[in-house]
């Protein structure tokens, strides 16, 4: 591969790279979901290096979600997740010790509410942002309450800094 080819391929790259912060969170808490099911069947079949690792990747990822909340937000939304996240993050490592399936069901479906609730707020408007497509007047009060558009990032009642 000549230099020109390599720049190309790097550029080529480095486009695919960039994901809108909308779709990474998405992302993420499909990632975190599946993770914390592999660790459910690693405790159901006494796979203590399955348990462990997804458990290790879950707590990694509701660590980077935590993260994503911006220090100065101090509405709501961001302050119960925050919170929500922080106990997740103190449950889960007890499955190790406690090998109690109820953790992992709980953060399960925390988790898979709030991917929920992404998709039908931030996901639907990228969407509908992307598309070009014109609000109807009657999401449009729901969406002002829901959202706040600051230039290309869009925030649910939430400040995320990536």
């Amino acid at each position: 591969m000549n230099s020109s080819q390599a720049r190309q391929a790097y550029h080529k790259s480095d486009a695919q790279t960039q994901i809108h912060p909308v779709k990474l969170i998405h992302m993420m808490y499909e990632r975190t979901i599946i993770h914390l099911q592999q660790a459910e069947e690693g405790l159901k079949a006494g796979d203590s290096q399955k348990r462990g690792e997804n458990v290790s990747r879950a707590i990694a990822l509701i660590t980077e979600l935590k993260a994503a909340i911006r220090k100065d937000d101090g509405s709501e939304a961001a302050l119960f997740l925050n919170s929500l996240y922080s106990a997740i993050l103190v449950e889960l490592p007890k499955v190790a010790i406690s090998r109690d399936p109820e953790i992992l069901a709980q953060a399960i479906t925390y988790i898979s509410r709030l991917k929920e609730i992404w998709e039908a707020t931030a996901m639907e408007e990228l969407e509908e942002k992307d598309a070009g497509a014109e609000e109807k007047p009657e999401k449009d009060n729901v969406r002002k309450k829901m959202f706040d558009v600051a230039g290309d990032r869009m925030v649910g009642g939430l400040s995320f800094s990536i």
